[in-house]
């Protein structure tokens, strides 16, 4: 267990915690929520190691093996996957180890030192280490031929990629994230989605994003007021509690007002009075005594709206037969698209597919190889991506920001208008160089609203935002009343704000006839997603999703007095046949398979026992033996991730 007793921690001058307390048990899941700058991250840095209470006591259990995720990494010639696996440090050590012995003279010292090193090797599941990182770098969306590319090929966000498979692929009894779902696609989400739940471990992690929380933690921990407070249950649960909390907090602080109102009264009127004067005493005792109730402060930091546009037309932007891609190289092609006044569109699909590009070419960004980009008479885009904030002028702020794009505005409205984006005071005046990540994007969706657009373009606008400043997004998009055109791997945002999908697929645009549920079957019916989770022996729910929506395909059609017909009965016991041949028959492909290779590992363990086989001049038939070895265990582990998948199926479908 996992102690915080009275931590205080102090950052310059600025105070994290004071007597902060908290238990975690191993196997819970936690996460982390807060204002920016509460100290979310040193709570993680305090569990790493990386920093120390400055009062009370932290306690990690001795032997616990702690990973965390890196925030940058160096570019280098490195691979990726080469990368990924560095994150299991100890069977590193035991392949240099080996390499450093198997080039030294042989001796029986040696022999029996390369055979611990291959048992442990082994233990360690090294046979299988290259596939299992393969399997973390797929599921989070790198494709197979980029696995061999050197760190320095890959942009930051990829990179950041890196860093939460190489966390992943470290044996720990608690991991520690940050942002993990920063600068990933929904298709990766519901991957990493999947592999946290089934991480054995304990894990505390930053998120804020609502609907991951709520589907992977059992519990959330919120810093406030330099305490932490623990509560059961996932992000939608801490919020109703929170409330029930507040709301209690604000009874208790309303009473103890009109206490403390009641005794400076008397205090006031009976004071000076002889008879009175005792009383008056015990009153004011009582005041000193009485434990200061903080008024709750439910309201967030952030309050604005979009403001209506000025002009719109009946179509704002059309597309017609247009082909997008660059160079000789085709991206897109075929797309037809119109955007009208109150189109509310969400772009779904993998990375890659093409998703950016077709928003980049929506706002005139990049040319189309061919077709036609027709722009409606009274068309007023603004268009938000993630580079935007990398453009943003340093040595300028927030005001002048505003002030170049409307020279002609007053600075009290412009004030005013970026207080809701919670720039006060100083904060709007100053140059933004110090700004955090989140203050910058905040800045600069300011700077789209500002102009009054009747079109929004939005590229993963909720990228650095904080939980509070995505509800004030969502909020503020539910009533805007322009066209609207997102790319989001915030659910709760695509739910709220869209009424229609695009799927940016296989280079076409098409509608796509569903919600985010659907568009999950989607991904697991098509392998998008399962395959690498399945291969990492986390696929036993998407197995079971994949032969739900087989069953579904085989609902028996009613007759006219609305039960079964024989004929349908038959019909629908004909497709049910047909359905589990193939799943039976590769079931007793595998068995024979597994039964196969079973008979072979055990005769080379036999083998193996040998003593002569440890001898010098049997050196290379050893290493020939234990790669044998190591590829059989592979090939078995991977026969049964696949029997348990099709035997799900097959049960899924019998039931």
């Amino acid at each position: 267990m996992i102690n915080f007793t009275d931590v205080g921690l102090q950052r310059g001058v600025k105070t994290l915690f004071n007597g902060a307390t908290l238990a975690i048990y191993p196997g819970q899941k936690i996460g982390l929520v807060g204002a920016n700058g509460c100290g979310k991250s040193s709570l993680l840095k305090l569990l790493s190691g990386e920093l120390v209470p400055d009062t009370g006591d932290l306690n990690v259990p001795g032997g616990w093996r702690i990973a965390h995720m890196a925030q940058e990494v160096a570019a280098s010639s490195r691979s990726a996957v080469d990368y990924v696996l560095d994150g299991d440090s100890e069977l590193r050590q035991v392949e240099s180890s080996l390499d450093i012995l198997e080039q030294q003279p042989y001796t029986e010292q040696t022999g029996h030192e390369l055979a611990a090193l291959h048992q442990r090797y082994d233990e360690l599941d090294g046979y299988t280490a290259r596939s299992r990182a393969e399997a973390l770098l797929l599921g989070l969306g790198f494709a197979m031929h980029e696995l061999e590319n050197p760190l320095s090929s890959f942009s930051g966000g990829w990179r950041i990629r890196l860093n939460l498979a190489q966390a992943l692929m470290c044996p720990s009894e608690l991991l520690l994230l940050d942002e993990p779902t920063n600068h990933l696609d929904l298709d990766a989400l519901f991957w990493l989605e999947q592999w946290l739940k089934r991480y054995e471990g304990t894990l505390l992690m930053i998120s804020h994003d609502r609907d991951f929380l709520d589907a992977v933690v059992d519990s959330i921990v919120a810093i406030e007021q330099q305490q932490v407070t623990l509560y059961k249950g996932g992000y939608s649960a801490y919020e109703r509690q929170k409330a029930e909390r507040l709301a209690q907090q604000q009874a208790a602080f309303e009473k103890q007002q009109r206490r403390k109102q009641e005794i400076e009264n008397f205090v006031r009127r009976f004071r000076a009075k002889a008879t009175k004067a005792r009383q008056a005493q015990s009153r004011l005792k009582e005041l000193e005594r009485m434990e200061e109730i903080s008024a709750a402060h439910i309201d967030s930091p952030f309050s604005f709206s979009i403001p209506a546009p000025e002009k719109t037309g009946s179509e704002l932007l059309r597309i017609d037969d247009g082909q997008i891609g660059y160079g000789d190289k085709t991206i897109l092609s075929r797309i037809n698209l119109g955007i009208y006044p109150g189109s509310r569109l969400g772009l779904l699909g993998a990375n890659g597919s093409g998703k950016s590009t077709l928003i980049k070419v929506l706002a005139g960004k990049v040319a189309l190889m061919s077709g036609a980009r027709v722009v409606g008479q009274h068309l007023a885009m603004g268009y938000f991506d993630q580079h935007q904030v990398d453009a943003l002028d340093d040595s300028a702020s927030p005001l002048l920001h505003l002030q170049r794009i409307s020279p002609k505005a007053t600075e009290q409205s412009i004030r005013n208008f970026l207080g809701g984006f919670d720039f006060h005071g100083d904060q709007a005046l100053d140059p933004i160089t110090h700004f955090s990540g989140g203050e910058k994007a905040r800045l600069a969706l300011a700077m789209v609203v500002w102009q009054k657009p009747n079109l929004l373009l939005l590229d993963e606008p909720t990228n650095h935002l904080d939980l509070e400043m995505r509800h004030a997004l969502t909020v503020a998009l539910q009533a805007y009343e322009g066209a609207l055109v997102l790319v989001s791997h915030d659910r709760n945002l695509l739910k709220n704000t869209v009424d229609q999908f695009l799927l940016v697929d296989q280079g076409k645009v098409e509608e796509f006839a569903g919600d985010l549920d659907t568009y999950r079957q989607w991904l697991l019916n098509n392998k998008r997603t399962v395959g690498y989770i399945v291969n990492s022996k986390t696929g036993k729910d998407e197995a079971a999703l994949l032969a739900a929506s087989v069953t579904e395909a085989a609902v028996t059609a009613p007759s006219r007095n609305g039960q079964p017909d024989r004929k349908t009965q038959r019909q629908q016991a004909a497709r049910l046949r047909a359905s589990l041949k193939p799943l039976q028959d590769e079931m007793k492909t595998l068995e024979k398979a597994m039964e196969k290779t079973s008979r072979r590992l055990h005769e080379l363990e036999q083998i193996l026992l040998e003593p002569g086989l440890y001898e010098a001049d049997n050196k290379e038939k050893l290493a020939l033996l234990l790669k044998e070895q190591g590829e059989l265990k592979l090939g078995l582990l991977r026969s049964e991730e696949e029997w348990l998948e099709v035997s799900e199926q097959l049960e899924q479908l019998s039931s």
